[in-house]
């Protein structure tokens, strides 16, 4: 199947769940949104749940995307951060998988898949990573610090002060999964990961 079709059938699925719950979602209507026959979405995706998985990976990689653009921003590493943590608590608002995903709250309404690996026999590559684990919330806290870590380090960097900025990294990531469940007020996150930051990282 080609990627398009492939990426037709994923966001057919999001559309439905945000109609109905995962439970009373069905691939046929999945199938037929997205313009498919059914036994083509079951070739690509093997089950429901391959579906699932297929699914939160992709909205996870989206998210991961969207904190590579925010970190490459132009700015000093306080506003780069800032900007991570602005995009973190905006995914999480307007994509419930991303929010469930960053949280590990996983209301009845949504598909729940392990987040262990599945046995995969697929031909399709995509799939076979699907298949492969799901981050947890603390695996996200450090891929999300590892990637702003790479980001804002300076070359020759001391061994101090790059322990200092690992520590504000994941001090910026766990801040701003806090601001995903409880909004922060006037001045919003980018004000808090200011504040947050040592004098020698901002």
């Amino acid at each position: 199947m080609m990627p398009a079709a492939r990426e037709s059938l994923l966001d057919a699925a999001y559309m439905a769940l945000l109609r109905r719950p995962w439970s009373a979602v069905r691939m046929v209507d999945v199938a037929a949104a997205a313009g498919v026959s059914r036994q083509t979405l079951y070739n690509e995706f093997g089950s429901k749940d391959g579906l699932a998985r297929a699914l939160v990976r992709r909205e996870v990689d989206g998210y991961l995307a969207g904190v590579e653009r925010a970190l490459a921003a132009p700015g000093d590493i306080g506003e780069r951060l800032a900007s991570a943590a602005e995009w973190t608590v905006s995914a999480a608002r307007e994509n419930v998988l991303v929010r469930a995903v960053l949280t590990g709250c996983w209301s009845e309404s949504l598909p729940s898949p392990s987040l262990a690996a599945v046995p995969s026999g697929s031909a399709v590559p995509a799939q076979r990573r699907a298949d492969g684990p799901l981050p947890s919330p603390a695996d996200l806290v450090g891929l999300v610090r590892d990637r702003a870590v790479a980001a804002v380090a300076v070359p020759g960097i001391g061994k101090s002060d790059a322990a200092d900025l690992v520590r504000a990294c994941e001090v910026v990531v766990r801040l701003s999964l806090s601001c995903v469940t409880a909004p922060p007020g006037e001045g919003g996150v980018a004000e808090l990961v200011r504040a947050a930051l040592p004098r020698q990282v901002r």
